[in-house]
């Protein structure tokens, strides 16, 4: 089986060849750019740095320490919403 996007339960085949794999991101970020178009989004940027963190470390680094981030905030929100109830 091939490279797979996967986030939380849901998982997306993604091509096997780099090059494409590596447009796919390309475009998913500069048209999330122009996301005030119509049909065009800004959801298609960080979707855009999922798919390139595939094949880039330094894209890869930076999505993984926004996820160790995101899950010590929660963390300490539910931490704090345990102590006040």
């Amino acid at each position: 089986m091939g490279p797979q996007l996967s986030i939380g339960s849901w998982h997306m085949p993604l091509p096997r060849q780099k090059w494409l794999r590596v447009l796919i991101g390309c475009l998913l970020v500069v048209c999330g750019l122009l996301g005030f178009l119509p049909i065009l989004g800004f959801w298609m940027v960080p979707l855009g740095l999922v798919v390139l963190s595939h094949d880039s470390a330094y894209i890869r680094r930076r999505r993984r320490r926004m996820a160790v981030w995101w899950g010590r905030r929660k963390q300490a929100k539910a931490a704090v919403k345990a102590a006040r109830g």
